[in-house]
């Protein structure tokens, strides 16, 4: 692997960059000569080295086979289909857990079961995943099969419950386990330390629609469907990717096959009516839809229902079957998201004034960020805290009050900082301070008793202290480097769009460079729009700045992104600036 060495650039009309340009991790010349000279350079920039890596054909997927207790869980799920028993799935309040809910949902109903039904815990009531609060309201179903989907891994309690009412669990889930797995009757999660599976990033809608790969194969094997189609699981691929890129896991290569034909899909009409619907309220044309549309456009207004109201309505949306229901439940959706943004909006004003309030004296910010203001609400703490760490790059966790005395957190962190751990950490230096906690590497959930959260604060501070380096917090901003004149090109921008998916851990191409500035006014009450050229010449340039609010001088350094802007159908070049010093 090549070094990236760190520039510095000092501030001009914002606060300096601090800019590391990705050098090449694989061969450039092993790439296909067919490619854009620009695009193999970005490629081998993420380490993509060959053709294959490059193909997103669903031959390329890994074995269904190698996940750990696959064959428990089909089991369970063949004797429920053939015995007709009641299957409850057990989803989350998040996109992740409403894709893989209306994805069990359908394909269990498409197999032939005929008493299938889905439960998301309500935020507020249950909490989050398989808790007893969940099985009890799920008493009146009378399951006999309890699936869930994007959670369970930490579900001890929940599972010992369902299996006091009779009722067998199989748990499918991403997040990282606890020690000592709960005792359910099979788990399938490629994060187990037992599951060779070789792709530990998939989402939970992702782990979901594997167990009904297998469940196919299985199906198939004992004639299931000799006397029912069977179901062409490729067409539920929409709701895999809509899942995988709102839950931000990584791009691997498996979860860019999965999201790159889910996408495919799409753009070719071939989706549910609910996306169709989404994509609607979020001006996003279906047929040009790309995993950014998802992420800023689509997801948000998923979410915005497991934050503000109950995931249920995202799940109705998804499991629309005519564009009528679908497009009532997508309206919903929209004024929630607008309530969302405007909640929002006050909370993070909120956080930064608490911290510009801070006497600090010479120690400057801590390396680890508590926040908590008395109405926060729960839902929308972990947005708060993943715009504070943009801000101030460092881990952040946002806390809401729940219930009589106690605190649920969301914490956000920054590469190279494993907030799941750090949070284990905390757990073990300090016993009975934290109730609970589990996530991911960049993101994680706790709770913890209100009058707790001093000792808390200062104990998370000092653990972030053990694993941040000053280079950490400096913001660095990774960029594929300067573009010449003949980069800046309509057809360059379309290359890169459609070279994707995009996403966490295979970044969408940004470059750096110095610009003149040739015309500047604020559109929208706080995005810039500006007219560039370049500062070794060449054509003028249309660009823009969201959520900057002020002008800036006459000459500007700026990180950006080619974009495909379509206007009055007609496309036109456009860089979309992400920082600007």
């Amino acid at each position: 692997m090549v070094d990236a060495e760190l520039h510095r650039i000092p501030a001009r009309d914002g606060a300096g960059l601090v800019l590391r340009r990705r050098p090449p991790q694989a061969a450039i010349d092993a790439l296909p000569a067919s490619l854009p000279t620009l695009l193999r350079r970005v490629y081998a920039a993420r380490g993509v080295g060959d053709a294959d890596t490059l193909s997103l054909d669903l031959a390329r997927l890994p074995d269904f086979r190698q996940l750990a207790d696959i064959d428990a869980a089909c089991g369970l799920i063949e004797q429920a289909l053939t015995d007709d028993q009641r299957i409850l799935v057990v989803g989350d309040f998040d996109a992740d857990g409403a894709t893989a809910t209306a994805l069990a949902v359908h394909l269990l109903r498409a197999f032939g079961g005929r008493q299938v039904d889905y439960l998301v815990p309500d935020r507020a009531r249950h909490g989050y995943g398989l808790s007893p609060s969940v099985v009890e309201a799920a008493r009146e179903l009378r399951p006999q099969l309890i699936i869930t989907v994007d959670n369970g891994i930490a579900s001890h309690d929940g599972v010992t419950a369902a299996h006091a009412l009779g009722c067998r669990v199989l748990v499918t889930d991403h997040h990282l386990p606890p020690p000592e797995l709960p005792a359910a009757d099979a788990i399938v999660n490629p994060n187990r330390v037992d599951c060779p599976f070789p792709d530990k990033a998939l989402a939970g809608v992702g782990v979901i629609f594997y167990v009904m790969l297998a469940l196919r194969a299985r199906l198939r094997e004992r004639g299931w469907f000799r006397d029912q189609p069977e179901p062409v699981l490729a067409d539920y691929l929409d709701l895999v990717a809509l899942g995988t890129v709102a839950d931000v896991v990584p791009l691997t290569h498996t979860n860019r096959v999965l999201v790159g034909q889910g996408l495919k899909r799409i753009r070719r009409g071939r989706t549910r009516p609910g996306i169709a619907a989404l994509a609607q309220v979020a001006g996003r044309e279906l047929n040009r839809l790309v995993a950014t549309d998802i992420g800023f456009g689509l997801a948000p207004r998923l979410n915005a229902a497991g934050r503000l109201d109950n995931m249920a309505l995202g799940v109705e949306c998804l499991l629309a079957a005519h564009a009528h229901g679908a497009d009532s439940a997508a309206l919903v959706l929209e004024q929630l998201n607008a309530e969302r943004r405007e909640r929002q909006s006050q909370m993070q004003d909120e956080a930064l004034a608490s911290l510009a309030a801070l006497d600090l004296g010479d120690a400057g910010l801590p390396s680890g960020l508590c926040l908590h203001e008395e109405d926060w609400h729960e839902g929308i703490v972990g947005l708060v805290a993943g715009r504070i760490r943009e801000r101030y790059h460092r881990p952040v966790v946002a806390f809401a009050r729940a219930g009589a005395g106690g605190l649920k957190g969301s914490a956000r962190s920054v590469p190279g900082v494993h907030i799941r751990d750090v949070l284990a950490n905390v757990a073990t230096a300090h016993p009975g301070l934290v109730d609970k906690f589990g996530g991911h590497g960049m993101a994680a959930g706790l709770s913890l008793a209100e009058h707790e959260l001093d000792r808390f604060r200062d104990a998370f501070a000092l653990e972030v202290d053990r694993w941040v380096t000053p280079a950490m917090l400096d913001g660095i901003i990774d960029t594929d480097g300067a573009l010449t004149g003949d980069d800046f090109s309509l057809d360059t921008a379309r290359a890169l769009r459609e070279g994707g998916p995009w996403g966490a851990g295979f970044p969408e191409p940004a470059f750096d460079g110095e610009f003149r500035v040739l015309d500047q006014r604020i559109v929208g009450e706080r995005h810039l729009k500006l007219t560039l050229m370049p500062a070794e010449g060449g054509a003028a340039l249309s660009a823009i700045a969201f959520n900057q609010e002020h002008k800036v001088g006459e000459g500007i350094y700026a990180v950006y992104r080619l974009d495909v802007n379509r206007y009055q159908a007609m496309d036109n070049l456009q860089l979309v600036i992400t920082a600007i010093a």
